[in-house]
């Protein structure tokens, strides 16, 4: 029997939809599977015929339970040899961000420990209604060291202390109210509800959705002079780009524009 496949990869009109594949581990983190993850999200970097990632986990329960606690590869590792290979979660989290491709997140279930940190580090989250999100590390003696950095950057300061401090889990609703999300639907309407925002994403230039996502993450931490600074030339860029000239023509001569990627 052929071996299951731990990332699956599948690309239809633009959009690439990658799946965590490990329904029986509820789709954990293992070594394997994070290394796997920034191959692919390089990979896809590069594909001129994928303008959208969509991010999601195998089956109906579970996005993403977090590291897989029963790794053996990484349990039996030495603690230096841990630490680093720790090191490829965070490299994973960067690569997504470097990656120059739009990613919407697809929650279908539990999101919960590293893998709700995997879906706030995606640009657009669409959830079901049936899936829940928390950092349960506390519980067995961990805080949630990993993921902190992209949870302060997509959640206020006092939600997300106690949610660590907690480690109990919300609902989709209210990860919604408190601006986790950005759309909850019913478990059938997941599918087209992502679709439907993919499509239209990978509908726009991809040379300025590139820019400007880089410009976003590049900004994140500057201070105000020094990121008004930055995008300005970011602006410079991007008008002189074939596509801002394509995009006003096209708007002036009512008309769909005609991407170049250039």
């Amino acid at each position: 029997m052929e071996k299951q496949q731990d990332v699956v990869v599948s690309v239809e009109e633009r959009v690439a939809t990658v799946t965590i594949n490990r329904p029986e581990r509820r789709n954990a983190l293992s070594a394997n599977v994070v290394k796997m993850l920034i191959d692919v999200f390089e990979e896809l970097s590069d594909r001129k015929d994928v303008g959208v990632i969509v991010l999601t986990g195998a089956g109906e329960k579970v996005f993403c339970a977090g590291g897989d606690l029963g790794d053996g590869g990484l349990m039996s590792s030495g603690a230096l040899q841990m630490h680093h290979d720790r090191g490829g979660f965070a490299s994973l989290l960067l690569t997504m961000q470097r990656c120059g491709k739009p990613i919407v997140g697809r929650v279908n279930g539990h999101a919960l420990g590293g893998g709700f940190g995997l879906a706030l580090n995606c640009d657009v989250v669409i959830a079901s209604e049936r899936a829940t999100f928390g950092m349960p590390e506390i519980k067995v003696g961990l805080f949630p060291m990993m993921i902190m950095a992209v949870v302060v950057r997509n959640v206020g300061r006092k939600v997300a202390m106690e949610m660590m401090l907690t480690g109990e889990r919300i609902s989709a609703a209210d990860a919604l109210a408190k601006g986790m999300l950005n759309r909850v639907v019913a478990p059938e309407e997941l599918d087209e509800a992502v679709l439907s925002m993919a499509t239209r994403i990978a509908g726009f230039s991809p040379a300025i959705l590139r820019l400007g996502r880089d410009a976003f993450y590049a900004t994140q931490d500057m201070g105000i002079e020094q990121a008004l600074l930055y995008l300005q030339g970011q602006l410079t860029l991007n008008t002189m780009s074939e596509d801002a000239a394509e995009g006003v023509m096209a708007f002036l001569e009512k008309r769909a524009p005609e991407w170049k990627g250039a």
